[in-house]
């Protein structure tokens, strides 16, 4: 299984940016153990602060992954264009959030994406993203 993990607007400050909400552990550091604990998958990952490179990124995925696990960031309550292009796209997309966006600010209660998503997981931590592989191989094995 080839999963790709899509990351938004400034996730690449995972680790540094808001302990309190996001925790301390950087992806540098987490993905190696997440691709460890599912070595029977391929675990790619993008990071990027631009919404038209995550709506490439989607389009991209046809065909090229199994599955993709994304975040979007703040543009999860904003974006249309990346909701557009989860439903252009036959590539189950899990949404993944690492605090519990329902527990948080109002304008972050709603989500754009979540509609178009196979599913969402929030409010685990980067475990969000762990739970989300899961997700992702149950729903393959269903298909």
């Amino acid at each position: 299984m080839k999963i790709l993990i899509l990351n938004g607007a400034n996730l690449n400050l995972q680790g540094k940016r808001d302990r309190g909400v996001y925790g301390c552990e950087s992806f540098d550091e987490f993905i190696p153990r997440l691709r460890q604990i599912y070595a029977d998958c391929t675990i790619e990952y993008l990071q990027t602060n631009i919404e038209g490179e995550i709506v490439t990124a989607l389009h991209n995925a046809e065909g090229e992954y199994d599955g993709v696990l994304l975040n979007a960031g703040g543009y999860t309550h904003t974006s249309v264009v990346i909701r557009d292009a989860i439903s252009a796209i036959d590539t189950p997309v899990v949404e993944i959030h690492i605090s519990n966006i329902a527990a948080r600010e109002e304008f972050r209660h709603t989500t754009l994406i979540g509609a178009v998503a196979i599913g969402s997981i929030v409010g685990f931590g980067l475990n969000s993203y762990r739970l989300g592989v899961e997700a992702l191989k149950l729903h393959l094995s269903e298909r």
